[in-house]
Parts: structure tokens; C-alpha cells; sequence
């Protein structure tokens, strides 16, 4: 059964609040600042209301999740500095000496009642209509960028993938047969060319093995065939399913998610989305408009790098009606085409095959024929064509060599072209910058640097209490509330 309200109990020892508590402290600038209401009325569906056990209210649930990103705490810390720190425990609305949750509760909690919430939006929107409520927010500019995140478990290597398919079949044959002779498995350090060379003498020995139709078997045998021909995704076996790898530089990758941000010049977080590391920021930016705007925002600019000024972002700032400040590149100026997969990744300055594997280099062809607009030709590692579990319709078998091209053309670019070139592009871009110094506070503050959990649900619950957390902060520091000792 759950209750409807959340109330300080009475205590002899609640006078201890004003006493220890400052005037001016974050948590009791933030509980003055936000109604928590919303949160009972979006989730009171997840809990039957009038029979069974009293349930913990959610209100104090998500209260404990806020204190847990707005100070960088695990499950486990946030409860444990809920029993002793007396401005949490005002935050959270208990008596002095009343007893704090079991951390397991906070993960039944994101499991069973955040499970499936449109939280992300929720909480944005909410943090917004605060903003504009309490009269900090004025701009009708957005500042749209990605930040990165890493996967709190590693991608799964194929060694390790056979390596897990040769112990579950060896363990099937064990259990029809206990007198079978298999072959020693590798060492620990062992390559995988010696892992290979031991999973085709384990597959001999199932094939020469009377039990091989058995069914069992016969699925553990195929499995761990079809990933010596590569044709099960690596990542799909990895415990976290949803991360893929992204590239920073052409030297440098991550594995995990990105985060795509729009901020306006307060430095209020309008709008995100949360995608696998892969993902091409420049699709992202016409989503992120409408959800600003939705959430209350007035857009009539967005400053943005050169990922965003494809040829569809152009368009929609055109048929929108906003400002897109943002330079043009000549490897990017015909977009993407959204059939084929592929993307220019910005940070590594190359194509972007659908795998996630960049082009090792390009070549400008300028045509004879008048008529016809100069192209990019890049071309991509064959070796790595060869065995990519994404090759058929993309890469012909026997082909010498893996391109993908690329025309320049369009009177949107000439008109983008055009306005970079003024002082007022020049002078609006400048303010860029900001919304890096927002990415930093995320990950250096909130630790917005790494998954809390596996999978893409997971990553955006985290993103949006972390995003909420610090739209509050900023809030209070416009309003000029903010306790001196408390981290900006």
C-alpha cells in the first residue's frame, strides 16, 4: 500500500535541524525550490494504493538517487551518509532519529517502478519549467554538443567469447559423457590463434562424439562454430548489450554511450537524448530542438560544431525557422544518408562505416565533366571487411578494395557558406565553449564519466537525475542561493 504524502514526523530532536542545517545549504535551498509531488504522480501506477504492505513512498526513494548523483555516491554511500549527515536527512524529509532504507531498495526501485519511464524528458522538462518559473531563464539560444560515457563492463572479445562457448560445450559433453577425452584447453595467456586452433579440435571431437545430435550439445556446437566464422556479434555477448565503440581522435576510442546535450546561454539544460557510443551527433540535433521547444524553450538559434551542419540540419533550421550556427566542413557538406549507415565522425575527422570502423584514408575526385560536382572517395582496412559480422549487402566478396563516396553539392551550403563568413556568426560561435564546461561538470562532479549499470535504460535514468541534479544547482546559482562551501 502507498501513501500519498511525505511528512517530517514529529521528534523531540527536530529543533536539531535548524540548529546544524544552514540557511543557505544546497539541499535546503533545493527542498524550498522543488515540489517532489510530480514524482508520486507519474509513478503511483507502479503500486497498488489501497491493499498490502506499506510500501516506501517514491518520493524519498528518487530523493535518495538526487542526493546520490548530486554527490557522486554509490547505492551503498548515499545510505550510509544518510544515517549521520543531518542536512540529508532533513533533505529526505526523516526525523533525526529515524532509521534510513536498505540500499538494495534503490536498485528495486530503478528496476520495478523507473523501469520503462519516459524519466529522461520528465525530469528535464520539470528542471526547465522551474527555470522559466522562477524567472532565470530568458535566451532563445541553444548550445548543442555530445559527451561521452563509458561502459562500466568491458566489450567482449571474441577470445573471450570462445573461450565462454568451448566451457559450456565441453560442460555438455561431460554431463552425456564422463569418460569422453576432450583437448586441454589453452593456457590463460594464450592467443587467440591458439584458441581458434583448440576450439576446431573441440568441434572434431563433438563431430566424432556419439552424442553430437543430442540437443544440447548440438546448440553448443553450433554457437561456438559460428563464432569461428565471426558471425556472432561481439556485442551481443558482452554484459552490456547496448554499448558500442565510439572514436574521439583516429588514435582514440571509448566504449559505452553518448549524451546529447542542449544548453542555453544560462547554462540550463533544455533537451537530451542518450544513445550507444557509435551514434552520429548530427541526427541527433532536429530531436533536440523539438524537445526544447516542448519543454518550454524558445529556439530561435542553435550553436553547434561541425558535426550538425549536414545537409537535413540545414534544411531544418530552414523549414524551423532557426538560426544554425555552425561551420561548414567539405568532408560532411552532402550529410549522411540515412539508408546506408554510414557517418562522418567529426572527432576522428573520417567516414564511419555502419561496424563502427573508420576509413584509413580518402581521396578528392575532381570530374572532367562540367556537370558533375566534385566527390570524396574513402576507402576502408579489406582485412577488416573480410570478417565484419556486418558484411553482406555492404562489402562484395573477392572485392580488392571498400569505398564509400561522397558529392558535394547544395544551395544550402553556399548559403551557410555565406553567413560564417559574417560578424555575427563569427561572435555567436564563440560562445561555444559553454556547454564543454557543462559536459566537464557532469563527469568531473556528478561522475558522469562511467555507467553506473549496464544497459541503455540504466544510462538514461543516470543521465537524467544527473542532468536534473545540475539544472537545480544552476537554478540556485542564477537565483545567487547557492551555500558558498557548495561545489558551483
Amino acid at each position: 500500500m502507498l501513501s500519498s504524502q511525505l511528512k517530517l514526523g514529529l521528534s523531540y530532536y527536530s529543533d536539531l535541524y535548524d540548529m546544524i542545517v544552514p540557511k543557505d545549504h544546497i539541499l535546503r535551498k533545493i527542498r524550498e525550490l522543488v515540489d517532489f509531488s510530480f514524482i508520486y504522480d507519474e509513478l503511483k501506477n507502479k503500486y497498488c494504493l489501497d491493499n498490502g504492505r506499506n510500501a516506501k513512498n517514491p518520493i524519498l526513494l528518487f530523493k535518495y538517487l538526487l542526493l546520490k548523483y548530486l554527490y557522486n555516491l554509490s547505492d551503498n554511500g548515499v545510505v550510509e551518509r544518510s544515517r549521520y549527515d543531518m542536512s540529508f536527512k532533513y533533505f529526505l524529509e526523516l526525523m533525526p532519529e529515524e532509521e534510513v532504507i536498505h540500499p538494495s531498495l534503490l536498485t528495486k526501485f530503478r528496476k520495478q517502478r523507473l523501469k520503462d519511464e519516459n524519466i529522461l524528458d520528465l525530469l528535464i522538462n520539470k528542471s526547465v519549467e522551474l527555470a522559466i518559473n522562477q524567472g532565470v531563464l530568458k535566451s532563445n539560444t541553444i548550445i548543442v554538443d555530445s559527451t561521452h560515457t563509458e561502459a562500466r563492463y568491458h566489450k567482449t572479445t571474441q577470445r573471450e567469447m570462445l573461450k565462454k562457448a568451448s566451457t559450456s560445450l565441453k560442460a555438455a559433453l561431460k554431463d552425456s559423457d564422463k569418460d569422453i577425452y576432450l583437448p586441454d584447453e589453452p593456457e590463460k595467456r594464450a592467443s587467440l590463434d591458439e584458441y581458434n586452433e583448440y576450439c576446431h579440435e573441440l568441434l572434431n571431437t563433438v563431430q566424432e562424439s556419439p552424442y553430437s545430435e543430442l540437443p544440447t550439445i548440438k546448440e553448443e556446437s553450433s554457437m561456438l562454430s559460428e563464432i569461428l566464422d565471426n558471425q556472432i556479434d561481439c556485442y551481443d555477448q558482452s554484459i552490456d548489450p547496448d554499448a558500442r565503440i565510439g572514436h574521439k581522435t583516429v588514435n582514440s576510442s571509448f566504449y559505452g554511450y553518448k549524451t546529447h546535450l542542449a544548453m542555453t546561454d544560462e547554462r540550463i539544460i533544455t533537451a537530451a537524448t542518450i544513445t550507444s557510443g557509435e551514434a552520429f551527433d548530427g541526427q541527433e540535433l532536429p530531436v533536440l530542438v523539438q524537445k526544447s521547444k516542448a519543454a518550454g524553450a524558445t529556439v530561435n538559434e542553435v550553436i553547434a560544431d561541425t558535426a550538425y551542419s549536414t545537409l537535413e540540419n540545414l534544411k531544418d533550421a530552414q523549414s524551423n525557422d532557426y538560426k544554425l550556427i555552425s561551420k561548414l566542413n567539405p568532408s560532411i557538406i552532402k550529410g549522411t544518408r540515412s539508408e546506408d549507415g554510414f557517418i562522418f565522425n567529426k572527432d576522428a575527422d573520417t567516414m564511419q562505416c555502419p561496424a563502427g570502423h573508420l576509413a584509413i584514408k580518402y581521396r578528392i575526385d575532381k570530374r572532367s565533366n562540367q556537370k558533375k560536382n566534385t566527390r570524396i572517395k574513402y576507402f576502408f582496412d579489406i582485412n577488416i571487411c573480410h570478417v565484419c559480422p556486418y558484411r553482406n549487402g555492404c562489402y562484395k566478396e573477392n572485392a580488392k578494395t571498400k569505398t564509400y563516396s561522397i558529392t558535394i553539392k547544395s544551395d544550402y551550403h553556399k548559403n551557410q557558406e555565406a553567413f560564417q563568413k559574417t560578424q555575427y556568426f563569427k561572435e555567436r560561435f564563440k560562445t561555444r565553449y559553454m556547454i564543454e564546461a557543462k559536459n566537464s561538470e557532469l563527469k568531473n562532479i556528478h561522475g558522469y564519466n562511467r555507467c553506473d549499470a549496464a544497459g541503455l535504460s540504466n544510462m538514461q535514468l543516470q543521465g537524467a537525475v544527473s542532468i536534473f541534479a545540475v539544472n537545480l544547482k544552476r537554478i540556485l546559482k542564477l537565483k545567487g542561493e547557492v551555500c558558498p562551501n557548495e561545489k558551483k
